[in-house]
C-alpha cells in the first residue's frame, strides 16, 4: 500500500475510534477521492468526511478535539459549496488536509427519510465508506454508493435564456469597471462570475454534443477531460493579469469563447438567443475599450 494512502487511513481509522466515544457524532463517512474507484486519490488529494453530530455547534466553536486525532497546524470554518453545511477544514503534522463536513443530526435524518439532494446523492454515487452511524442513518441511503450517475436534463429554455442574457449583462458590468480603473472589480467579473457562467455553458456543451450520461463531475473537476477540447485549447487566453490591457484581452476572449459554445448549444436545443441583446453588449463593451484608448 502506498504510504500516502496509508497515513490517512491511519488517521481516519484514528478520527473514528475517536468518534466512537463521542457522544454528540452520531455517524461519519469519507467520501471524495479516497473512497471512489474512478479519479481515485492521488499523492494531493485530501480527506473528504461527513460527520453527523447532535449539535455541530461545539465542533465548530472549538478546535480542541483536532488534537485527538493528530497535531493540528492550520484549521478554519468555511461553507460547503451550496452554503448549507459548515466545514472545518484543518492541515495536520506531515501536510494531511482534512475536511470535516458537519451535518445536523436532524438535517440527516430528513436526508435518511425523504432522500439525499442531487449534489449530495452525485458524491455518494461516486464514493462512500462509512466509518462510523451508532444510530443506523445511512443503511439505506449506502445502497447509493457505487450506483450509476443518472443522466442530466438538459437546461430549459428560461434557465438557458437566463444564463446567456447573465453572461453579457455581466460582460457589459466588467467592461465598465475597467473602464473606471477599478481593476479588481474588472478582474473578479472576468475571472469570476463570467467564468462560472462560462463553465456551466461548457457542462452544456459538452452533454449536449456527448449524450445525457456524459460525466461533466462537479463545479469543473476534471474539466480538461470532458470538456470540448476546442474550448480547452482556448481557456488559457480567457483568464487575466492584474493589469487594465490584460484584462481587456482575457474579456474579449471569454466572450468568444461563451459565443460559440451558446450558439452551438442554442442550435442543438433548437432554443432561440438574444443575438440583438450579445450585438449590444459586444458593441458596448468594443466602444467603452475604444474610448479609454483614445483618451489614453
Amino acid at each position: 500500500m502506498d504510504q500516502n494512502v496509508k497515513t490517512y487511513q491511519l488517521l481516519a481509522e484514528k478520527f473514528a475510534q475517536w468518534a466512537q466515544g463521542e457522544g454528540g457524532i452520531r455517524a461519519a463517512l469519507m467520501i471524495g477521492s479516497r473512497a471512489r474507484a474512478d479519479h481515485p486519490a492521488d499523492q494531493w488529494a485530501d480527506l473528504d468526511l461527513i460527520v453527523v453530530a447532535a449539535d455541530p455547534g461545539p465542533y465548530l466553536a472549538s478546535s480542541a478535539w483536532l488534537s485527538a486525532i493528530a497535531v493540528p497546524w492550520l484549521t478554519f470554518i468555511e461553507t460547503s459549496g451550496d452554503g448549507r453545511v459548515l466545514e472545518r477544514r484543518a492541515l495536520f503534522e506531515g501536510g494531511l488536509d482534512v475536511d470535516f463536513a458537519f451535518l445536523p443530526l436532524e438535517m440527516a435524518r430528513q436526508m435518511a427519510q425523504f432522500g439525499l439532494p442531487p449534489d449530495v446523492a452525485d458524491m455518494f454515487r461516486r464514493g462512500a465508506r462509512l466509518l462510523l452511524d451508532k444510530d443506523d442513518l445511512f443503511a439505506s441511503i449506502m445502497d447509493l454508493a457505487g450506483a450509476p450517475l443518472p443522466p442530466v436534463s438538459p437546461p430549459s429554455p428560461d434557465e438557458f435564456m437566463n444564463l446567456v442574457n447573465d453572461f453579457w449583462y455581466h460582460a457589459v458590468w466588467s467592461a465598465k469597471h475597467l473602464r473606471r480603473g477599478e481593476l479588481w472589480w474588472a478582474k473578479s467579473g472576468c475571472d469570476d462570475h463570467m467564468k462560472y457562467l462560462l463553465r456551466r455553458m461548457l457542462e452544456w456543451h459538452a452533454r449536449l454534443r456527448h449524450g445525457p450520461e456524459h460525466d461533466t463531475w462537479l463545479r469543473g473537476r476534471f474539466l480538461e477531460e470532458w470538456a470540448d477540447p476546442r474550448a480547452v485549447k482556448e481557456l488559457h487566453q480567457t483568464f487575466a493579469h492584474y493589469d487594465a490591457q490584460d484584462i481587456w484581452r482575457a474579456l474579449f476572449a471569454t466572450m468568444d469563447l461563451f459565443r460559440w459554445l451558446s450558439y452551438e448549444a442554442a442550435g442543438s436545443l433548437g432554443y432561440g438567443y438574444p443575438r440583438l441583446g450579445e450585438q449590444h453588449a459586444t458593441g458596448l463593451v468594443q466602444e467603452l475599450l475604444e474610448t479609454g484608448t483614445a483618451q489614453g
